[in-house]
Parts: structure tokens; sequence; C-alpha cells
């Protein structure tokens, strides 16, 4: 292991001199932490060996390894929603993510209790696995009354702006979708999709910039924001041929498309008489420009400027024996090498 590490370490300096290498932010991997940790509680069934469910916390490890492992990041930076969530957009639409309330249980295992016994679960093993983070070199945060897509898009799109800050966002929440460009691409860990602008205009017909617009229209019932009925991807592209150009439209544009354009649908209509929830959602969906205090900008800035942790291989394999996880995670050194030991050289780079 040792071997491999300094062989690393004398690659990377060798492209260093000859002006080819990477520094630790020239390919930035971000993770939406709590859309992973979500995902994987509610698929991965793991028990360690007292029989608990430990499927959040080997989920989410085995996740973002193997995100590294895929993308091979310079380093990697993992953001969580704040406590409040985000309190700009209930200001603005009281009834944003009202309907996230938990009623009924929802990961495949079977053996808990009743719906608290899960969420119990669900808790503690996410407790655990930022502890488990804080071993590793990775940079995590969490901003209060901010969600995860703010701080992510901020990082992404106005603090690593060189054009040799290549960053990758691994995430299932479409929104990301618009931040789109040269320099950023998202990858989906469900569609295992990669999503570019030339793969943003294969699947959607139109260019990211567009995409924004394009779910302000059609809404997003997860959040609980409602769109526009009898508006979808393929009449909007029929009926609104400006959303296939290269050209960025706004929403006063597009409305006065619909207002203006010669032969009238009942699509133009809907469009026209809705302007104001139109308005809303993309405010309430655009990540482009993001709508935080300075003060949190600031917080963000800091956070990613700190020093990233150095790896602690003991104290990770010491919470790993008490946890019980070998039954899970196989051959842990070779599993804890792989992926973090060439963010660990990275990190003072």
């Amino acid at each position: 292991m040792k071997a491999r590490f300094f062989d690393l370490l004398q690659e990377v300096e060798r492209d260093r001199e000859q002006g080819t290498g990477s520094n630790k932010n020239s390919h930035i991997l971000i993770i939406d932490g709590l859309n992973t940790f979500i995902r994987v509680f509610s698929a991965v069934p793991a028990l360690n060996d007292d029989g608990m469910h430990i499927g959040g916390v080997t989920g989410f490890l085995r996740s973002v390894a193997s995100a590294i492992r895929q993308h091979k990041p310079t380093r990697c930076i993992i953001v969580f929603d704040g406590k409040g969530g985000s309190t700009r957009r209930k200001s603005l639409y009281p009834n944003y993510k009202a309907n996230r309330a938990v009623k009924t249980k929802f990961n495949r295992y079977e053996e808990f209790a009743s719906l608290q016994d899960e969420q119990q679960s669900m808790k503690q093993q996410f407790g655990r696995m930022i502890e488990y983070l804080q071993t590793l070199p990775i940079t995590t945060m969490a901003i209060d009354q901010i969600e995860a897509d703010d701080a992510i898009a901020y990082i992404a799109n106005e603090i690593f702006t060189e054009p040799d800050n290549r960053v990758t966002i691994v995430s299932t929440d479409r929104d990301f979708l618009q931040l789109v460009n040269e320099r950023i691409t998202v990858w989906s860990p469900v569609k295992k999709i990669m999503y570019t602008p030339a793969v943003m205009r294969e699947e959607f017909g139109l260019d990211s910039k567009n995409y924004l617009l394009y779910r302000a229209l059609t809404g997003d019932k997860s959040d609980n924001i409602p769109g526009i009925n009898g508006v979808g991807l393929k009449t909007m592209l029929k009926q609104f041929p400006i959303m296939t150009e290269n050209a960025e439209v706004s929403v006063e544009s597009f409305v006065e498309y619909a207002e203006t354009v010669d032969k009238k649908y009942k699509i133009h209509e809907t469009v026209a008489q809705n302007k104001e929830l139109i308005e809303l959602n993309y405010r309430l969906m655009q990540l482009k420009n993001v709508d935080i205090g300075g003060n949190i900008k600031m917080l963000i800035m800091n956070l990613v400027n700190e020093e990233i942790n150095k790896m602690d291989v003991l104290s990770f394999k010491r919470m790993f024996m008490e946890d019980k996880m070998y039954t899970v995670i196989k051959d842990l050194d070779n599993w804890i090498s792989s992926a973090f030991n060439p963010l660990n050289t990275y990190r003072n780079l």
C-alpha cells in the first residue's frame, strides 16, 4: 500500500514539474449529501453481525468511494442541507416542500418495529456517517437556513470559475442540470448518465441554459411546486421553437412569444395566463445566481478554503470494527487505498 502511495505521489509531482499535472482544485467532485444518504438508506438492507441495519452508513460510504474511483477527482466536497432548509424559498412560497412529511416506512428492510424505529435508525446512522467522514480527506459542510442545492451551485458556479477548474456534481436532483456547461457536469447515480451540454441537447432537445425555464413550466411535484397543466416537453418544443435555439430564453420573452405568435394553440393561451406562476417557479428553482446572503457566501468560501482533513486510517478502522461492518465492506485496506489515498495525496497540492 505504501509503494502505491509513493508511486502516486511521484507521478503527481512529475506531472506538476512538466506543467501538465493537477492541483487539488483541478477536478472537484461535489456530492449532494442528503440526496445520497436517503437514496441508499432506502435501498440498502445491509445488516452487521448483530443484525442491526447499517445500510445508510455503508451504502453512503460505498457510494462516495465508488464515485471517487469512477470520476477520479482531485478533491471531494460533500454538502448537506442546513437546519431549517431554505427560508428564502419558504418566504416566497409557504407550501414549498409541504408534502415532505414522512408518514410511511420506505426502507425495504422489513424488520424495523415501527416508523419511529426506522427514523431513529436513520438518525443514528446519519450521525455515525458524519463521524466516518471526519476521518477522510474530504470537505463536508451544512449551512443553516439554506439547502445543499444553493451551496453546491455557489461552489460550482461562483467559486471554482477558472477554466482549469472542472466540476462534477453527483445527485439525482434534476435542478442541477441547469448548471451544465463546458466546465460543470452532473452525474446521475441512478440513471448512470453524465450530463454534458451535448447530452442535455440529446435528451431534452434544448440547451442547459433553457432547462430552468422548462422546469419552471412543468413544476416539481417532489418539492410541491405546481406546474402548468398541459405543458409537456414535446408540446413545448413543438409550439415554442425558440426553446430549441442556442440563445437563453427569458420568462418575459417566452410569455411574449405566447402572446404574439401568429397561429395560437391552447398552450399559448395557458402560458400567457400563467406568467406569475412561471416567474415564481423560476425564482424558486433557479441556481444560476443563488440568492443567499454575503455572510453565507463568505462562510462557504471559508469552508472550501479550509485545510482538508488528513486521512486517519486508524480511526476509520476502529469505528469500522466497532460497527462490525466487515460483512458488507470486504478487503478494507484495498477499499480505502483505491478510493481515498489519491485525495489524501492531492490535499496539499
